[in-house]
């Protein structure tokens, strides 16, 4: 037996975002397919388990798990079987660097561009990629003329860490598909806005 408690807050956002999706409808150039699956899952999961968007605690985290490694499982095989030049398949970021797809900006330069994640898994999760591909497919895939935009990325994560979580923060980058990477364009997550568990997964 699931006990449920309606926060709130948690409640407002998920009224607002169901109601956002039900206003737009059909019009997909506002709100894509993908997008409003993506904010009626999370609505669903805000008015369900709404610890689990604001304290990081619910009886569902197995089945998101199951979720996460199947998404890295399929990304993977599309990975291995996409063109040998390195390049990989496009991704959804080319699709937001484009301007194609909307995003939440946090922070852009000439070489890396930070939004929030559509799908948070924390109060404060923020994504941090390179603009320019250029074969960082995934952090092993670095070469060693990359290590600037290696570092200019770190400091760019720690940078929206501090100001966004000034009680701390953790960044991850997921590599491969053991370690359950679902986007073949390498990008650190910045997570925080709560207390972080250990160990991590």
């Amino acid at each position: 037996m699931i006990s449920l408690y309606f926060h709130p807050r948690s409640k407002k956002i998920a009224s607002l975002l169901l109601g956002l999706i039900r206003i737009q409808g059909g019009a997909s150039s506002f709100v894509s397919h993908n997008t409003k699956s993506a904010l009626f899952s999370h609505s669903k999961n805000l008015l369900t388990y709404p610890n689990r968007a604001f304290f990081g605690a619910s009886s569902d985290n197995n089945s998101n798990m199951s979720d996460e490694v199947a998404a890295a499982k399929a990304a993977a095989v599309q990975y291995k079987s996409s063109d040998a030049d390195g390049a990989g398949p496009e991704t959804v970021f080319d699709n937001i660097l484009s301007g194609k797809w909307p995003s939440d900006k946090v922070y852009e330069d000439d070489t890396v561009l930070a939004f929030r994640d559509i799908n948070p898994q924390a109060p404060v999760h923020i994504i941090v990629i390179p603009k320019h591909r250029d074969g960082l497919t995934k952090l092993s895939n670095a070469r060693n003329d990359q290590e600037g935009i290696l570092g200019h990325l770190m400091f760019v994560a720690q940078s929206v860490g501090k100001k966004e979580c000034p009680d701390g923060f953790r960044i991850v980058i997921n590599d491969g598909e053991h370690g359950a990477q679902s986007v073949y364009h390498l990008h650190l997550h910045v997570v925080g806005g709560r207390q972080m568990g250990w160990p991590p997964g």
